[in-house]
């Protein structure tokens, strides 16, 4: 049986405290940077494909869609969809002609090809105004 020197003691006892310290903070997937967004309508179920004009993954709960004539519909996921936020890159499958709640979205990993991540439901559709960024001087 091999004594662990004082030092290494040390060394490994600060390793664990940090692992431990990350732990308890955590990352639930959710950025701060997220821009404030005011709910101008009802939420819907569903959007039509065919007005859909951008996508803005925001991080690994939520999605902005971009409509004709400047509307922006906020989808909050009902759950964490684990490397969205990172990968930002997603794609869909449907036979409607719109984009529903009860539609899957996969997260693409785009480095080094593409590569599915994992699948993910949607939420519903909330229509929302975008808070002003700021610019920097």
């Amino acid at each position: 049986m091999k004594r662990m020197t004082p030092t290494l003691c040390i060394i490994a006892s600060l390793a664990l405290a940090g692992c431990a310290a990350q732990e308890r903070k955590g990352n639930d997937g959710r950025r701060s940077d997220v821009p404030a967004a005011k709910v101008v309508g009802e939420a819907v179920n569903c959007v039509p494909l065919a007005t859909i004009r951008e996508s803005v993954v925001r991080d690994d709960w939520t999605i902005d869609f971009r409509t004709g004539a400047n509307r922006w519909y906020r989808n909050t996921l009902p759950r964490r969809c684990n490397g969205l936020g990172f990968e930002r890159a997603f794609s869909y499958a449907t036979s409607q002609t719109q984009l529903c709640n009860v539609d899957i979205i996969t997260v693409i990993v785009t480095n080094g090809g593409p590569i599915n991540r994992g699948s993910c439901g949607l939420g519903s559709f909330t229509p929302i105004e975008l808070a002003p960024t700021k610019t920097a001087k």
